[in-house]
């Protein structure tokens, strides 16, 4: 899906997703020390807020407008927080974050599609400043069918294995589990489970 796609699928509905952050970032995230955050294809904006009202400074990025002024418009209703959110429209799979900027990166259920040259995860894993925690949610593969007619195969997006692979001897992997959701299935779906790669930068 491209820009103009996932803003028509905002502009069809009046949300799209629960309004509460995901279950994988609260419990992975929750007893971390607040810095500089990058919440990748932020959406609604729901764990961006989670992250500012804990202390976080946000970099929420996604490449739809129609998400982004929406989720500007919850900050603005917000009452418990102020200027800790920065809601940015961009492509991450062309344009990279800035490199080592960053405490926390955070994505989930983002689909970011393989490269032969891995560039945008590349750019996503050198977001990480030394010190840094990578974070990942995906919907387990097994709960994923291929739909052909729509062009769709779960195994062309990166998985968390194949985040593992591209992580050298400057990082630790703390967790890379397939888990239960902690959250109902969303409508339609029967995502029953996540697999959770979490890492730290070394240096």
């Amino acid at each position: 899906m491209d820009k103009q796609s996932w803003d028509e699928m905002y502009r069809s509905r009046d949300r799209v997703f629960s309004g509460a952050p995901n279950g994988v970032l609260v419990t992975e995230v929750t007893d971390l020390p607040p810095g500089q955050a990058l919440d990748v294809g932020c959406g609604e904006g729901a764990d961006a807020l989670w992250l500012a009202r804990r202390g976080w400074q946000v970099t929420a990025v996604d490449i739809s407008q129609a998400a982004l002024q929406r989720a500007a418009a919850a900050a603005a209703a917000a009452t418990d927080f102020t200027g800790r959110v920065a809601w940015t429209q961009a492509d991450l799979t062309s344009t990279p974050p800035p490199v080592g900027a960053f405490d926390l990166v955070s994505a989930h259920y983002f689909p970011l599609p393989h490269q032969p040259d891995h560039t945008a995860l590349r750019g996503l894993l050198d977001a990480v400043a030394p010190g840094g925690t990578l974070l990942f949610s995906t919907h387990d593969l097994a709960d994923l069918a291929p739909r052909p007619e729509q062009g769709f195969d779960p195994r062309d997006y990166y998985q968390p294995d194949d985040i593992a692979r591209l992580l050298d001897h400057n990082w630790t992997v703390l967790i890379n589990e397939t888990r239960p959701r902690t959250a109902p299935a969303p409508a339609g779906t029967h995502h029953t489970r996540d697999t959770v790669p979490r890492a730290r930068r070394l240096r």
